[in-house]
């Protein structure tokens, strides 16, 4: 038991889960931009989970467990660079275990789909490049 909480993986509140363990290190891998988007995708899917499942009735509420979480919390982390990406993380950290599940199917989702529309664009901006110069 003592082992399990030694490794800097099995640390992370994410890890417990590995749909969503994976989709964050992915996204921890990805761009800034890709980040950011993500990120308002998330807060925007947490939300929208959030009073569907009644755990808060306005999206103020949301805001406001949010912001006291926030305050609390170390800033040392990899998604504590940016402001967004840290409040998307920390509202998903305090999603119900059920719902953090669902949403880590859908994150994950959102970022291979981001990341291969990231590397289709940097394609056509190859080309593009390449029939200019001819």
């Amino acid at each position: 038991m003592k082992e399990e909480f030694t490794t800097g993986a099995s640390r992370r509140w994410y890890d417990q889960d590995p749909v969503l363990s994976s989709a964050m290190q992915t996204l921890e891998e990805s761009g800034d931009d890709t980040q950011i988007k993500i990120a308002l995708n998330l807060i925007k899917i947490i939300t929208e989970h959030n009073i569907e499942d009644s755990k808060y009735e306005e999206v103020s509420d949301i805001i406001n467990a949010t912001e006291i979480d926030l305050a609390t919390q170390k800033r040392n982390r990899w998604y504590d660079l940016d402001e967004t990406l840290r409040t998307a993380i920390s509202m998903l950290q305090n999603c119900p275990p059920e719902t953090r599940s669902a949403i880590a199917v859908e994150m994950a989702k959102m970022v291979v789909e981001e990341i291969k529309k990231e590397e289709e664009d940097e394609e056509e901006e190859e080309l593009d490049k390449l029939i200019e110069e001819e």
